[in-house]
């Protein structure tokens, strides 16, 4: 079991944090906190919670809390943590177009690091990757379990525009962006998928604690999507 930490955030929020590092188990627990105050375990005047790599954030109404109470109150769920029974995840699957003008930075990550195009793509969509959470623009999927032998360091320039569907590499990240916004990610390739549609009931494609699998497709599949 793992120790909660909770430290405020603010005068209308607290933070739930685990072990400070990035770790499945520790997201499991995360995803088990919210999941149980959002369901069996609520707590009067809790009206949001967002979930991260290793904590979960809490807002809550300060006419009801203050910071020592509320405290108390959380402490007494980590019991129920280990008992919670979380719904399986799912797995989300991902179509991509790689390369061409969806991924003008394909080259460069076979280059840096010393493989084909063919082999980054391979490589790439091969795993299923964990969504830790969401975060930087609504619907952006921080994902768990990219090879190394991708790894590619940002761009030193970050692009003022990148298109919403593209799938990027930073690091030992991959991500999609779910909106046109500026960036600094390699670029690889592009969805047809709309991962965040504020007009939906549930805007969010992607979700946190469950999974995500890329496959490729190729140029006239994708705009088959548009």
């Amino acid at each position: 079991m793992y120790e909660i930490k909770i430290v405020p955030a603010g005068d209308q929020a607290v933070i739930l944090e685990f072990e400070n590092r990035i770790d499945p188990d520790i997201n499991s627990m995360v995803r088990a906190a919210d999941y149980y105050l959002n369901q069996e375990g609520r707590i009067e005047g809790l009206f949001e919670t967002v979930p991260t790599y290793r904590s979960l954030l809490i807002y809550y109404d300060p006419e009801i809390w203050d910071f020592d109470n509320l405290k108390e109150i959380l402490l007494g769920i980590e019991d129920h943590l280990q008992k919670a029974v979380i719904p399986n995840p799912e797995t989300l699957e991902i179509p991509v177009t790689y390369g061409g003008e969806y991924g003008p930075d394909l080259d460069h990550v076979a280059k840096h690091n010393n493989i084909s195009t063919e082999e980054v793509i391979e490589i790439h969509h091969a795993p299923t990757y964990l969504i830790y959470m969401l975060g930087f623009v609504p619907g952006f999927p921080y994902l768990g379990g990219m090879s190394p032998e991708i790894a590619t360091p940002r761009l030193e320039n970050p692009r003022t525009q990148i298109p919403a569907g593209s799938v990027g590499i930073a690091g030992s990240q991959t991500g999609i962006y779910p909106l046109d916004s500026p960036g600094g990610w390699q670029l690889i390739g592009r969805t047809p998928l709309k991962l965040f549609d504020p007009a939906k009931k549930d805007p969010f494609l992607p979700k946190p604690g469950h999974y995500l699998k890329f496959y490729p497709i190729s140029d006239e599949e994708f705009k088959t999507y548009l």
